[in-house]
Protein backbone atom coordinates (compact mmCIF):
# COMPACT_ATOMS: atom_id res chain seq x y z
CA UNK A 1 0.00 0.00 0.00
CA UNK A 2 2.77 2.39 0.75
CA UNK A 3 4.40 1.65 -2.47
CA UNK A 4 1.32 2.50 -4.49
CA UNK A 5 0.72 5.65 -2.35
CA UNK A 6 3.96 6.93 -3.01
CA UNK A 7 3.46 6.16 -6.82
CA UNK A 8 0.18 7.53 -7.00
CA UNK A 9 2.04 11.23 -5.50
CA UNK A 10 4.52 10.97 -7.79
CA UNK A 11 1.87 11.04 -10.79
CA UNK A 12 0.36 14.18 -9.38
CA UNK A 13 0.50 17.02 -11.62
CA UNK A 14 2.96 19.47 -10.72
CA UNK A 15 4.82 22.42 -12.54
CA UNK A 16 7.63 20.71 -13.95
CA UNK A 17 9.76 18.85 -16.55
CA UNK A 18 8.44 15.59 -14.73
CA UNK A 19 4.94 16.53 -15.36
CA UNK A 20 5.46 17.49 -18.54
CA UNK A 21 7.19 14.39 -20.11
CA UNK A 22 4.81 11.80 -17.71
CA UNK A 23 1.61 13.66 -19.80
CA UNK A 24 3.42 13.16 -23.25
CA UNK A 25 4.11 8.93 -22.28
CA UNK A 26 0.43 8.76 -21.42
CA UNK A 27 -0.58 10.63 -24.66
CA UNK A 28 2.11 8.11 -26.23
CA UNK A 29 0.72 4.93 -25.02
CA UNK A 30 -2.96 6.28 -25.54
CA UNK A 31 -2.02 6.95 -29.72
CA UNK A 32 0.00 4.19 -30.04
CA UNK A 33 -2.71 1.59 -28.60
CA UNK A 34 -5.19 3.12 -30.70
CA UNK A 35 -3.66 2.88 -34.06
CA UNK A 36 -3.05 -0.69 -33.08
CA UNK A 37 -6.25 -1.54 -32.29
CA UNK A 38 -8.01 0.66 -35.40
CA UNK A 39 -5.94 -1.16 -38.20
CA UNK A 40 -6.73 -4.54 -36.78
CA UNK A 41 -10.15 -3.27 -36.75
CA UNK A 42 -9.99 -2.28 -40.55
CA UNK A 43 -8.29 -5.63 -41.76
CA UNK A 44 -10.83 -8.11 -39.71
CA UNK A 45 -13.63 -5.86 -41.21
CA UNK A 46 -12.26 -6.18 -44.27
CA UNK A 47 -12.30 -9.98 -44.37
CA UNK A 48 -15.56 -10.38 -42.62
CA UNK A 49 -17.02 -8.06 -46.03
CA UNK A 50 -14.91 -9.96 -48.21
CA UNK A 51 -16.60 -13.45 -46.90
CA UNK A 52 -20.32 -11.84 -46.77
CA UNK A 53 -19.87 -10.52 -50.33
CA UNK A 54 -18.29 -13.54 -51.54
CA UNK A 55 -21.10 -16.01 -49.42
CA UNK A 56 -24.09 -13.56 -51.57
CA UNK A 57 -22.44 -13.59 -54.65
CA UNK A 58 -20.58 -16.66 -55.81
CA UNK A 59 -21.64 -20.54 -55.13
CA UNK A 60 -20.69 -22.08 -51.54
CA UNK A 61 -19.53 -25.36 -53.03
CA UNK A 62 -18.44 -25.69 -57.26
CA UNK A 63 -18.54 -29.16 -58.98
CA UNK A 64 -16.35 -29.44 -62.04
CA UNK A 65 -15.55 -32.03 -64.50
CA UNK A 66 -12.13 -33.63 -63.53
CA UNK A 67 -11.26 -32.37 -66.87
CA UNK A 68 -12.28 -29.19 -67.34
CA UNK A 69 -11.86 -29.19 -71.05
CA UNK A 70 -15.15 -31.60 -70.85
CA UNK A 71 -18.61 -30.87 -69.87
CA UNK A 72 -21.39 -32.19 -67.52
CA UNK A 73 -22.95 -34.12 -69.77
CA UNK A 74 -25.13 -35.42 -66.76
CA UNK A 75 -25.71 -31.69 -65.07
CA UNK A 76 -29.75 -32.28 -64.52
CA UNK A 77 -29.33 -35.46 -63.40
CA UNK A 78 -26.71 -34.44 -61.12
CA UNK A 79 -29.05 -31.71 -59.77
CA UNK A 80 -31.61 -33.16 -59.08
CA UNK A 81 -29.68 -35.71 -57.19
CA UNK A 82 -28.01 -32.43 -54.87
CA UNK A 83 -31.51 -31.55 -53.97
CA UNK A 84 -32.04 -34.01 -51.99
CA UNK A 85 -28.85 -34.16 -50.14
CA UNK A 86 -29.90 -32.77 -46.06
CA UNK A 87 -28.42 -28.68 -46.15
CA UNK A 88 -28.40 -28.05 -49.82
CA UNK A 89 -30.59 -25.09 -49.92
CA UNK A 90 -30.21 -24.29 -53.91
CA UNK A 91 -28.29 -25.74 -56.81
CA UNK A 92 -28.18 -24.98 -60.56
CA UNK A 93 -26.07 -25.88 -63.66
CA UNK A 94 -23.68 -23.03 -64.27
CA UNK A 95 -21.58 -21.86 -67.71
CA UNK A 96 -18.63 -19.31 -67.05
CA UNK A 97 -17.02 -17.80 -69.50
CA UNK A 98 -15.29 -14.69 -70.57
CA UNK A 99 -17.41 -12.67 -73.72
CA UNK A 100 -17.28 -9.13 -75.07
CA UNK A 101 -19.99 -7.02 -74.67
CA UNK A 102 -21.01 -3.70 -76.70
CA UNK A 103 -23.40 -1.13 -76.52
CA UNK A 104 -22.76 2.32 -77.88
CA UNK A 105 -19.07 1.41 -79.29
CA UNK A 106 -17.89 0.86 -75.78
CA UNK A 107 -16.64 -2.32 -75.47
CA UNK A 108 -16.18 -4.67 -72.30
CA UNK A 109 -15.01 -8.03 -71.45
CA UNK A 110 -17.05 -9.38 -68.51
CA UNK A 111 -17.74 -13.20 -67.09
CA UNK A 112 -20.90 -14.54 -68.48
CA UNK A 113 -22.71 -16.74 -65.84
CA UNK A 114 -25.32 -18.57 -67.54
CA UNK A 115 -27.58 -20.29 -64.83
CA UNK A 116 -31.00 -22.37 -64.93
CA UNK A 117 -33.90 -19.11 -64.86
CA UNK A 118 -35.82 -20.82 -62.11
CA UNK A 119 -32.58 -22.30 -59.96
CA UNK A 120 -30.74 -19.09 -59.98
CA UNK A 121 -32.55 -16.74 -58.02
CA UNK A 122 -32.09 -18.83 -54.82
CA UNK A 123 -28.97 -19.57 -55.72
CA UNK A 124 -27.77 -15.93 -56.27
CA UNK A 125 -29.77 -13.32 -53.81
CA UNK A 126 -28.80 -10.29 -54.98
CA UNK A 127 -30.22 -6.84 -54.21
CA UNK A 128 -31.87 -5.09 -57.48
CA UNK A 129 -30.61 -1.38 -58.24
CA UNK A 130 -33.01 -1.11 -60.91
CA UNK A 131 -35.21 -3.51 -62.84
CA UNK A 132 -35.42 -7.05 -62.12
CA UNK A 133 -34.29 -10.26 -61.66
CA UNK A 134 -35.22 -11.84 -65.15
CA UNK A 135 -33.69 -14.15 -67.66
CA UNK A 136 -35.97 -15.31 -69.57
CA UNK A 137 -36.16 -15.53 -73.15
CA UNK A 138 -33.17 -12.87 -74.37
CA UNK A 139 -32.98 -10.95 -70.96
CA UNK A 140 -29.49 -10.55 -69.46
CA UNK A 141 -28.96 -9.17 -65.90
CA UNK A 142 -25.57 -6.65 -65.23
CA UNK A 143 -24.11 -5.01 -62.39
CA UNK A 144 -24.38 -1.52 -61.66
CA UNK A 145 -20.77 -0.15 -62.37
CA UNK A 146 -20.64 -2.18 -65.49
CA UNK A 147 -23.92 -0.45 -66.79
CA UNK A 148 -22.14 3.19 -66.08
CA UNK A 149 -19.28 2.16 -67.80
CA UNK A 150 -21.23 1.35 -70.92
CA UNK A 151 -23.95 4.17 -70.05
CA UNK A 152 -26.60 1.08 -70.26
CA UNK A 153 -29.89 1.45 -68.81
CA UNK A 154 -32.89 -1.33 -68.08
CA UNK A 155 -34.43 -2.57 -71.31
CA UNK A 156 -31.63 -0.89 -73.28
CA UNK A 157 -29.92 -3.72 -75.67
CA UNK A 158 -26.94 -5.54 -75.21
CA UNK A 159 -24.62 -7.39 -77.55
CA UNK A 160 -22.14 -9.98 -76.41
CA UNK A 161 -19.58 -12.20 -78.76
CA UNK A 162 -18.87 -14.56 -77.95
CA UNK A 163 -15.07 -16.54 -77.34
CA UNK A 164 -15.46 -19.17 -79.68
CA UNK A 165 -14.36 -17.60 -82.94
CA UNK A 166 -11.26 -17.15 -81.39
CA UNK A 167 -10.96 -20.61 -81.00
CA UNK A 168 -13.02 -22.71 -83.72
CA UNK A 169 -11.60 -21.53 -86.85
CA UNK A 170 -14.06 -23.74 -88.34
CA UNK A 171 -17.32 -22.11 -87.18
CA UNK A 172 -18.69 -18.56 -86.68
CA UNK A 173 -20.61 -18.07 -83.67
CA UNK A 174 -23.14 -14.96 -84.29
CA UNK A 175 -23.45 -12.11 -81.17
CA UNK A 176 -26.27 -12.52 -78.95
CA UNK A 177 -28.44 -9.32 -78.69
CA UNK A 178 -29.95 -9.38 -75.33
CA UNK A 179 -32.14 -6.95 -73.65
CA UNK A 180 -31.02 -5.58 -70.28
CA UNK A 181 -34.15 -6.74 -67.84
CA UNK A 182 -32.32 -5.84 -64.42
CA UNK A 183 -29.25 -4.33 -62.83
CA UNK A 184 -27.89 -5.14 -59.56
CA UNK A 185 -25.98 -3.95 -57.07
CA UNK A 186 -23.42 -5.92 -54.05
CA UNK A 187 -20.99 -3.07 -53.20
CA UNK A 188 -17.62 -4.72 -54.25
CA UNK A 189 -16.76 -3.31 -57.40
CA UNK A 190 -15.39 -6.82 -59.00
CA UNK A 191 -19.17 -8.08 -58.80
CA UNK A 192 -20.36 -4.59 -60.12
CA UNK A 193 -18.62 -4.69 -63.26
CA UNK A 194 -17.51 -7.66 -64.14
CA UNK A 195 -20.26 -9.81 -64.53
CA UNK A 196 -23.25 -10.70 -66.51
CA UNK A 197 -26.59 -13.24 -66.22
CA UNK A 198 -28.13 -15.20 -68.77
CA UNK A 199 -30.09 -18.13 -69.24
CA UNK A 200 -28.87 -21.45 -69.84
CA UNK A 201 -29.42 -21.76 -73.60
CA UNK A 202 -27.99 -18.29 -74.10
CA UNK A 203 -24.88 -18.98 -72.43
CA UNK A 204 -24.31 -22.44 -74.27
CA UNK A 205 -25.03 -20.72 -77.51
CA UNK A 206 -22.05 -18.01 -76.97
CA UNK A 207 -19.63 -20.87 -74.89
CA UNK A 208 -20.32 -23.13 -77.99
CA UNK A 209 -22.07 -26.29 -76.05
CA UNK A 210 -25.07 -28.29 -77.11
CA UNK A 211 -26.12 -29.46 -73.82
CA UNK A 212 -24.62 -30.03 -70.15
CA UNK A 213 -22.60 -27.26 -68.11
CA UNK A 214 -19.40 -25.98 -67.23
CA UNK A 215 -20.17 -26.89 -63.62
CA UNK A 216 -22.74 -26.95 -60.94
CA UNK A 217 -22.83 -24.44 -58.17
CA UNK A 218 -24.67 -25.07 -55.06
CA UNK A 219 -25.54 -22.90 -51.63
CA UNK A 220 -25.92 -24.50 -48.57
CA UNK A 221 -27.38 -23.71 -44.71
CA UNK A 222 -23.51 -23.43 -43.27
CA UNK A 223 -20.92 -22.38 -45.57
CA UNK A 224 -18.46 -21.92 -42.61
CA UNK A 225 -19.09 -25.53 -41.56
CA UNK A 226 -17.98 -26.81 -45.04
CA UNK A 227 -15.24 -28.96 -44.91
CA UNK A 228 -13.55 -30.70 -47.57
CA UNK A 229 -13.80 -34.59 -47.61
CA UNK A 230 -16.34 -34.56 -44.57
CA UNK A 231 -19.59 -33.99 -44.02
CA UNK A 232 -21.69 -32.43 -46.61
CA UNK A 233 -18.69 -31.98 -49.12
CA UNK A 234 -18.63 -35.83 -48.76
CA UNK A 235 -22.57 -36.04 -49.44
CA UNK A 236 -22.30 -33.85 -52.21
CA UNK A 237 -19.09 -35.64 -53.62
CA UNK A 238 -21.04 -38.87 -53.61
CA UNK A 239 -24.45 -38.03 -54.47
CA UNK A 240 -22.59 -36.36 -57.87
CA UNK A 241 -20.42 -38.95 -58.64
CA UNK A 242 -23.38 -41.78 -58.62
CA UNK A 243 -25.54 -39.66 -60.29
CA UNK A 244 -23.05 -38.64 -63.22
CA UNK A 245 -22.50 -42.34 -63.64
CA UNK A 246 -19.04 -42.61 -61.03
CA UNK A 247 -17.36 -40.04 -63.30
CA UNK A 248 -15.01 -37.98 -61.91
CA UNK A 249 -15.69 -34.54 -60.39
CA UNK A 250 -14.06 -31.91 -58.67
CA UNK A 251 -15.82 -30.33 -55.75
CA UNK A 252 -14.41 -27.14 -54.49
CA UNK A 253 -15.39 -25.29 -51.15
CA UNK A 254 -15.88 -21.44 -51.36
CA UNK A 255 -12.25 -21.46 -48.84
CA UNK A 256 -10.30 -23.65 -51.57
CA UNK A 257 -11.27 -21.10 -54.50
CA UNK A 258 -11.23 -17.87 -52.92
CA UNK A 259 -8.49 -18.51 -50.74
CA UNK A 260 -5.89 -16.02 -52.23
CA UNK A 261 -7.45 -13.34 -51.12
CA UNK A 262 -8.23 -14.54 -47.75
CA UNK A 263 -4.74 -15.79 -47.28
CA UNK A 264 -3.64 -11.94 -48.60
CA UNK A 265 -5.18 -10.50 -46.09
CA UNK A 266 -4.07 -12.40 -43.13
CA UNK A 267 -0.68 -12.11 -44.07
CA UNK A 268 -1.06 -8.26 -44.18
CA UNK A 269 -2.61 -7.83 -40.96
CA UNK A 270 -0.04 -9.91 -39.29
CA UNK A 271 2.65 -7.66 -40.50
CA UNK A 272 1.19 -4.74 -40.50
CA UNK A 273 0.21 -5.90 -36.41
CA UNK A 274 4.14 -6.12 -36.13
CA UNK A 275 4.97 -2.97 -37.52
CA UNK A 276 2.62 -1.03 -35.72
CA UNK A 277 3.31 -3.18 -32.17
CA UNK A 278 6.81 -0.68 -32.44
CA UNK A 279 4.82 2.18 -32.02
CA UNK A 280 3.68 0.98 -29.08
CA UNK A 281 7.01 0.06 -27.96
CA UNK A 282 7.93 3.32 -28.77
CA UNK A 283 5.63 4.46 -26.24
CA UNK A 284 6.74 2.26 -23.51
CA UNK A 285 10.25 3.80 -23.71
CA UNK A 286 8.77 7.33 -23.13
CA UNK A 287 7.23 5.72 -19.79
CA UNK A 288 10.90 4.57 -18.95
CA UNK A 289 12.26 7.85 -19.58
CA UNK A 290 9.47 9.46 -16.73
CA UNK A 291 10.94 7.12 -14.35
CA UNK A 292 14.74 7.70 -15.19
CA UNK A 293 13.59 11.33 -14.61
CA UNK A 294 11.37 10.96 -12.03
CA UNK A 295 14.20 9.05 -9.74
CA UNK A 296 16.92 12.28 -10.65
CA UNK A 297 14.16 14.58 -9.25
CA UNK A 298 13.35 12.32 -6.06
CA UNK A 299 17.01 11.28 -5.42
CA UNK A 300 17.19 12.84 -2.11
CA UNK A 301 13.82 11.31 -0.95
CA UNK A 302 15.22 8.22 -1.96
CA UNK A 303 18.26 8.51 0.12
CA UNK A 304 15.71 9.42 2.66
CA UNK A 305 13.79 6.69 2.61
CA UNK A 306 16.45 4.16 2.67
CA UNK A 307 18.23 5.56 5.27
CA UNK A 308 14.89 4.86 7.64
CA UNK A 309 14.60 1.41 6.38
CA UNK A 310 12.60 1.33 3.84
CA UNK A 311 13.03 -1.75 2.17
CA UNK A 312 14.58 -2.37 -1.60
CA UNK A 313 11.71 -4.34 -3.17
CA UNK A 314 9.24 -1.55 -1.48
CA UNK A 315 11.54 1.36 -3.81
CA UNK A 316 11.23 -1.12 -6.75
CA UNK A 317 7.82 -1.91 -6.59
CA UNK A 318 7.11 2.21 -6.49
CA UNK A 319 8.84 2.94 -9.43
CA UNK A 320 7.68 -0.04 -11.08
CA UNK A 321 3.88 1.09 -9.83
CA UNK A 322 4.70 4.16 -11.30
CA UNK A 323 5.00 2.93 -14.87
CA UNK A 324 2.49 1.08 -14.71
CA UNK A 325 -0.25 2.97 -13.72
CA UNK A 326 0.86 5.30 -16.74
CA UNK A 327 0.69 2.48 -19.18
CA UNK A 328 -2.79 1.12 -17.65
CA UNK A 329 -4.23 4.71 -17.99
CA UNK A 330 -2.69 5.64 -21.94
CA UNK A 331 -3.97 2.22 -22.92
CA UNK A 332 -7.70 2.64 -21.57
CA UNK A 333 -7.53 6.31 -23.09
CA UNK A 334 -6.08 4.32 -26.51
CA UNK A 335 -8.76 1.83 -26.40
CA UNK A 336 -11.56 4.71 -25.53
CA UNK A 337 -10.04 6.87 -28.71
CA UNK A 338 -9.84 3.76 -31.03
CA UNK A 339 -13.70 3.22 -30.59
CA UNK A 340 -14.20 6.96 -30.82
CA UNK A 341 -12.61 6.99 -33.78
CA UNK A 342 -14.14 3.81 -35.28
CA UNK A 343 -17.42 5.12 -34.76
CA UNK A 344 -17.28 7.95 -36.94
CA UNK A 345 -14.01 6.26 -39.02
CA UNK A 346 -16.84 6.58 -42.40
CA UNK A 347 -17.17 10.47 -41.21
CA UNK A 348 -13.80 10.70 -41.09
CA UNK A 349 -13.41 9.66 -44.85
CA UNK A 350 -16.00 11.05 -45.99
CA UNK A 351 -14.66 14.55 -44.45
CA UNK A 352 -11.02 14.03 -46.07
CA UNK A 353 -12.64 13.05 -49.61
CA UNK A 354 -14.18 16.24 -49.37
CA UNK A 355 -11.09 18.11 -48.68
CA UNK A 356 -9.75 16.34 -51.61
CA UNK A 357 -8.33 12.80 -50.02
CA UNK A 358 -9.35 10.00 -51.31
CA UNK A 359 -7.90 7.82 -48.66
CA UNK A 360 -10.49 4.60 -50.00
CA UNK A 361 -11.07 4.97 -53.33
CA UNK A 362 -13.90 2.23 -54.59
CA UNK A 363 -11.80 1.76 -57.98
CA UNK A 364 -9.13 0.15 -55.51
CA UNK A 365 -10.53 -1.64 -52.27
CA UNK A 366 -13.17 -2.37 -54.37
CA UNK A 367 -15.90 -1.59 -51.64
CA UNK A 368 -18.02 1.50 -51.18
CA UNK A 369 -17.43 1.51 -47.38
CA UNK A 370 -14.60 1.34 -45.37
CA UNK A 371 -14.88 -1.45 -43.13
CA UNK A 372 -14.22 -2.73 -39.37
CA UNK A 373 -14.90 -4.87 -37.00
CA UNK A 374 -13.22 -5.40 -33.08
CA UNK A 375 -13.12 -8.40 -31.39
CA UNK A 376 -12.43 -8.66 -27.42
CA UNK A 377 -9.68 -11.35 -28.13
CA UNK A 378 -7.65 -8.70 -30.61
CA UNK A 379 -8.26 -5.31 -27.83
CA UNK A 380 -7.10 -7.70 -25.21
CA UNK A 381 -4.11 -9.34 -26.41
CA UNK A 382 -2.99 -5.33 -27.97
CA UNK A 383 -3.67 -4.37 -24.33
CA UNK A 384 -1.57 -7.37 -22.73
CA UNK A 385 1.26 -6.88 -25.02
CA UNK A 386 1.71 -2.83 -24.24
CA UNK A 387 1.58 -3.72 -20.49
CA UNK A 388 3.74 -6.56 -20.47
CA UNK A 389 6.32 -4.23 -22.58
CA UNK A 390 6.00 -1.85 -20.02
CA UNK A 391 6.52 -4.10 -16.90
CA UNK A 392 9.80 -5.80 -18.47
CA UNK A 393 11.17 -2.09 -19.75
CA UNK A 394 10.39 -0.26 -16.33
CA UNK A 395 12.00 -3.20 -13.96
CA UNK A 396 15.76 -2.05 -14.80
CA UNK A 397 15.24 1.46 -14.39
CA UNK A 398 13.30 1.00 -11.23
CA UNK A 399 15.46 -1.61 -9.72
CA UNK A 400 18.48 0.51 -10.31
CA UNK A 401 16.88 4.18 -8.40
CA UNK A 402 15.66 1.22 -5.63
CA UNK A 403 19.45 0.08 -5.23
CA UNK A 404 20.97 3.53 -5.09
CA UNK A 405 23.19 3.90 -2.34
CA UNK A 406 21.89 6.19 0.74
CA UNK A 407 24.52 8.09 1.84
CA UNK A 408 25.24 9.17 -1.87
CA UNK A 409 21.63 10.04 -2.70
CA UNK A 410 21.37 12.06 0.00
CA UNK A 411 24.63 13.78 -1.04
CA UNK A 412 23.17 13.91 -4.77
CA UNK A 413 26.20 12.06 -5.67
Amino acid sequence: MVSLFLALRYLRPKRGIASTVTVLSVLGVTIGVAIVIIVRAVFTGFGDTWQEKILSFKPHIVIQPYYRSQPLRQADAICEALDKVPGVTAVSPSIETRVLAEYGQRILAPVLLGADEERIQKLVPLEMWNGTFDLSGEGAVIGVDMAGQLGINVNDELLLYSPMNLIDKDEIYFPERLTVRGIYRTGQADYDSNFVFVSLPVARDLAGLKHGANSIALRTDDPQGLRPGAGIVQAVTEAAEAAAGHASVRVSTWQELDSLIFNAVATEKNMMMLLLMFISVVAVFCVVNTIIVITVQKTDEIGLLKSLGFPTRSLTCTFLLYGWIQCLLGTALGIGLAFLTLHNLQNIVDFLAVLGFDVFPKAVYGLDRLPWRVTAGEVIEVAGAVVVFCALASLLPAWRAAAMDPVKALRKE
